[in-house]
């Protein structure tokens, strides 16, 4: 069904509009209804290794295709990919977690915390600052940067206020996220054993996550 749901993508990137998408509205829904089926299986399969992930339900991991086109210039009424935050709370959550993303020509697989509120932005950074041999380690284990090379995301041109300005990490602690991002060709998706090879690089973010949401659990309260 991968396959179905790029080719729906590719289409509508192509007819980005709303009586297109009116006319194929049905086959839609059951592209979506698909994906929420593949999406409920890889909770199911991450949450044997991430208990904090266990009786997630696939429809509050899914983002709606809709775009809010209120205040931005772009006026496109459609996201051109189908994604889900795999995560404690579902999509919304403050908890780092696993992303996934079909798009034509940029699929991927994601995962860690994308844009943090700047208060629990300052205490990551802090913690991380703290214990940075062991979150570079996370970051230099040959397994773990073979799946996911380097953080992405935006950073700062400078020093954040705080922290040595000659600190040699400074390349980690001016992000303004942490997060790691695995791209994958389409026909990575339309492979048999796709959800299995995609599971084994969630696996290796576990520890990662991990890493980052004792700090989110310090933000909300929980410890």
């Amino acid at each position: 069904m991968n396959a179905e749901i790029i080719q729906f993508l590719r289409e509508l990137r192509e007819n980005n509009n709303r009586p297109w998408f009116q006319e194929n509205k049905e086959r839609y829904e059951v592209l979506r209804k698909s994906f929420t089926s593949v999406v409920q299986e890889l909770i199911d399969k991450i949450s044997v290794f991430d208990p904090e992930i266990k009786g997630l339900e696939a429809k509050n991991c899914l983002f709606r295709i809709y775009r809010d086109i209120r205040f931005s210039p772009n006026k496109l009424p459609y996201k051109t990919h189908f994604a889900a935050y795999i995560a404690k709370g579902g999509r919304n959550s403050e908890y780092a977690g696993y992303y996934f993303h079909l798009e034509p020509d940029n699929c991927l697989l994601s995962g860690g915390i994308w844009m943090p509120p700047s208060k629990l932005l300052k205490m990551l950074r802090q913690d991380i600052y703290d214990q940075i041999d062991e979150f570079t380690a996370i970051l230099e284990d040959p397994s773990f940067k073979k799946a996911f090379p380097t953080l992405e995301g935006d950073v700062l041109t400078r020093m954040p206020v705080g922290f040595p300005a000659d600190s040699p990490y400074g390349h980690i602690l001016k992000h303004k996220d942490f997060s790691v991002i695995s791209n994958r060709p389409d026909s990575f998706f339309l492979q048999k054993n796709w959800m299995d090879k995609a599971v084994e690089d969630y696996k290796k973010l576990q520890v990662f996550n991990r890493f980052l949401n004792y700090t989110v659990d310090t933000y909300l309260g929980r410890i």
